[in-house]
């Protein structure tokens, strides 16, 4: 079993390297027989991210969409045609748990066309108490819980061209093509045992993505 994993950079000089440096040590739990590899995906930058990747030692592609959906398409085609059976998607801003890849193996135990994941905030000393409060009350994490996150999404390649991959959109590309799996009847595992951790950030690489979803909350209060 080959294992894709893509990773959309837009000017995340901060970040990458503690991302890259995660998915490596989930790669180091895999068990034998599965393998895996990262790439980046650097879309339109204008920092020394690809300095750092290249310095890691990292597989990446460059390309100017600006549309994580596009971005993260021109990915995953590209590790599709390099023989992955099982895609992964996390960001750049976002670190993976040891076992991210063990846990989603176990999934694959039964019927598993994609697990959606769930994400924790790293740090939340920027935001106000009441952000943080509102946003715990309305999260559920649990499995079965009904969340979407392009930071903590895998499927299979088979499944991802039939349902005709991430559409490109600036934004809730996520949550398209999650709509897409369950039109078309795939099985879907909504899991809280495969987790990332992302930041709490307020600026926003997507007009209306997680970030924003933050900044709205702290707005708010």
């Amino acid at each position: 079993m080959k294992i894709g994993i893509v990773i959309p950079a837009h000017n995340e000089a901060l970040t990458i390297a503690g991302c890259l440096a995660s998915v490596q040590a989930a790669m180091a739990q895999l068990p034998k027989g599965v393998s895996a590899s990262p790439l980046v995906v650097l879309d339109n930058c204008t920092d020394n991210t690809e300095a750092i990747v290249k310095a890691l030692k990292v597989d990446y592609l460059s390309c100017d969409y600006q549309c994580v959906g596009r971005v993260r398409d021109f990915g995953l085609r590209h590790v599709i045609d390099d023989g992955a059976t099982w895609l992964c998607c996390t960001d750049a801003d976002s670190t993976v748990s040891k076992d991210w890849l063990a846990q989603q193996i176990s999934h694959l135990l039964q019927p598993t066309d994609m697990i959606c994941g769930v994400v924790s905030i790293a740090d939340w000393s920027n935001l106000t108490p009441k952000t943080r409060e509102d946003y715990l009350a309305h999260y559920q994490d649990k499995m079965g819980h009904r969340h979407i996150h392009g930071a903590n999404l895998s499927f299979s390649s088979r499944a991802y061209l039939v349902a005709g991959g991430f559409e490109a959109m600036p934004c809730h590309e996520d949550v398209n093509l999650v709509k897409k799996f369950e039109t078309q009847g795939f099985n879907i595992i909504w899991s809280n045992l495969v987790r990332v951790t992302t930041s709490s950030r307020l600026q926003a690489r997507a007009a209306e993505g997680f970030a924003a979803f933050l900044a709205n909350l702290e707005q708010n209060h």
